[in-house]
């Protein structure tokens, strides 16, 4: 399996402390050594870096880890491979555009099938059953919507239904972004926390960090940080359950069905 790390905050925010404790995870506290990829926005815009080799000992996951990039959204993720071999195609998160937007997509997980569903709109680059189920999902969602809606929950609702459909196949633990929204699915493993006034510290599970948030936020400040499981020791991450379908904007929730 591989992990994700996704970021929903109301002020552009870094991510190094979190992102620190992943990079451990590809390669070194984890099996995850099939490569890695992170994507920030910054407005419209996307920076992303993507690499086929373990972020434990990466360059340029160092480079990513030691420079404060400030974003308000952000999909990370580390790759175990299953299906597709290790290259740089085939590494995530995946980027389409729709509506004038890049639309930004990491998954964890298995889709036995997958390549039976017809694409519309949308072709994969690599030969992974996660970038085709991106293709799948994004050639739904512009069929559907030529134009975006004019209320955000009605498009929630359907990608909540396009991931039920897609864990049908098997594991298919989600981020996805649009630039504004963080949608996240659970499968089997997913979790989050709100970091929000009174700040206060956290220790890294898999590295020999600790922040004091205080120190780097404000009181307005609300940062939420998504992840496969927990990335720190001293703090109540919440436990998404199966089935469970959760839109973060801002770091706040603003749309969740459970299962």
């Amino acid at each position: 399996m591989c992990e994700l790390l996704g970021m929903s905050a109301n002020t552009p925010t870094d991510i190094c402390f979190s992102f620190s404790g992943l990079m451990q995870r590809g390669g070194k506290t984890g099996p995850h050594s099939d490569g890695w990829g992170i994507a920030f926005y910054e407005g419209a815009g996307v920076r992303e870096f993507r690499d086929p080799y373990p972020s434990c000992n990466s360059e340029i996951a160092k480079l990513v880890r030691n420079y404060p990039i400030k974003s308000d959204i952000v999909i990370s993720h580390i790759r175990q491979a299953n299906a597709g071999r290790v290259c740089l195609e085939n590494t995530h998160p995946f980027t389409r555009e729709l509506w004038g937007r890049n639309w930004t997509f990491a998954h964890n997980g298995q889709l036995k099938g997958i390549k039976k569903y017809p694409l519309e709109h949308y072709l994969p680059v690599g030969t992974t059953d996660s970038e085709y189920a991106f293709c799948w999902m994004m050639g739904q969602i512009r069929s559907r919507f030529p134009k975006p809606p004019a209320r955000p929950a009605t498009v929630q609702r359907f990608i909540n239904g396009l991931a039920i459909e897609m864990q049908k196949l098997g594991v298919f633990n989600l981020l996805l972004t649009d630039s504004k929204y963080l949608y996240c699915f659970c499968t089997t493993k997913l979790s989050w926390i709100t970091r929000k006034a009174p700040f206060d510290q956290a220790v890294l599970k898999d590295d020999s960090v600790t922040v004091d948030f205080k120190q780097v936020t404000t009181d307005k400040d609300i940062v939420t940080v998504v992840a496969t499981d927990p990335l720190t020791t001293n703090e109540d991450w919440h436990i998404m359950e199966s089935g469970e379908f959760i839109v973060f904007k801002d770091g706040e929730v603003v749309f969740r069905q459970e299962p």
